[in-house]
């Protein structure tokens, strides 16, 4: 090829280079700079409203998810300003991302529902942090709400990691931060009933886990064959669930050991009947010839 062609291509390429580059720079520039901006304004945004939702009193998963949402809208403003002035059509822009979409949700339809569960879940509120609720088989307290998922903790320290499409639509029992306990004892017949309800209440006002308010529940539940059943249902906090009761049993056992109050034991009658009892008289007579003989 000949030289000098070379050079008139270079020099073609190195002037549509510069006047692209003239033309293009300062808008390309201009948009870096509204990119910078609109980093910034989400940011201090999001900080905002976080702010202003805190003195608000809701949930630090709201705030949380709020706030990011916040910052990410100003964000896109931003940006679209920053195609404008590039001079990017927006319109098929806008067409492509909707095709785009419609087949990631198609792709991600459990993580959307999860999402959407979450929302819902911020939004209704049902139930927070610190509150212990029993839904889709598992029971514990609410250490984390997220968008996507609900983390609960067990007493033996474990976790349980629920997504939010399991819980919107179930059945939830939310306990709150308090639980009553259900405890049963049977006393003798004999007993004195009175002074024996006097002697729970001795032990839960002595108990530190047993709640003075509300006031616990004692009294007679149901009358057995063999004993009365006495109805012990304290309230505790939730996390004292397990210790509480093992302490109020063993507590109510001592006692009434000490002042000879009587635990009776399930007791059954049974009756032997002989193996004639039912038959006919002939079959009788058969059975006292055969012994005779």
């Amino acid at each position: 090829m000949d030289p000098l062609q070379n050079l008139q291509n270079l020099d073609q390429i190195t002037t549509t280079a510069i006047d692209l580059g003239i033309k293009f720079a300062p808008k390309l520039l201009v948009a870096i700079l509204i990119l910078v901006a609109g980093y910034f304004a989400g940011r201090w945004a999001g900080r905002a409203l976080g702010r202003a939702l805190r003195r608000a009193h809701l949930e630090p998963p709201v705030r949380s998810f709020l706030a990011r949402l916040t910052g990410v809208l100003v964000f896109a403003l931003f940006a679209i300003m920053a195609l404008q002035n590039l001079g990017v059509e927006l319109l098929p822009l806008v067409a492509g991302l909707g095709i785009a979409g419609a087949g990631v949700a198609l792709a991600m339809q459990g993580v959307l529902g999860n999402g959407i569960a979450g929302l819902t879940i911020m939004v209704t509120r049902p139930f927070k942090v610190g509150d212990f609720i029993s839904v889709a088989g598992e029971q514990g307290a609410v250490e984390d709400i997220t968008l996507f998922s609900t983390t609960l903790g067990h007493a033996d320290m474990s976790k349980v990691v629920i997504p939010n499409r399991k819980i919107v639509g179930e059945i939830l029992h939310n306990c709150h931060s308090i639980r009553q306990l259900g405890i049963e004892v049977g006393v003798s017949y004999k007993t004195d009933v009175v002074a024996a309800v006097e002697t729970i209440h001795e032990i839960l006002r002595a108990n530190p886990r047993a709640l003075k308010d509300p006031e616990p529940v004692v009294g007679i539940a149901r009358l057995r064959d063999s004993c009365v059943v006495l109805a012990v249902a304290p309230w505790v906090d939730a996390a004292d669930y397990g210790p509480a009761g093992a302490e109020i049993n063993q507590a109510i056992l001592e006692a009434f050991r000490a002042r000879d109050i009587v635990i009776p034991a399930p007791q059954r009658e049974v009756r032997v009947l002989s193996s004639t009892a039912y038959l006919g008289d002939s079959a009788k007579e058969r059975f006292a010839n055969r012994d005779a003989a």
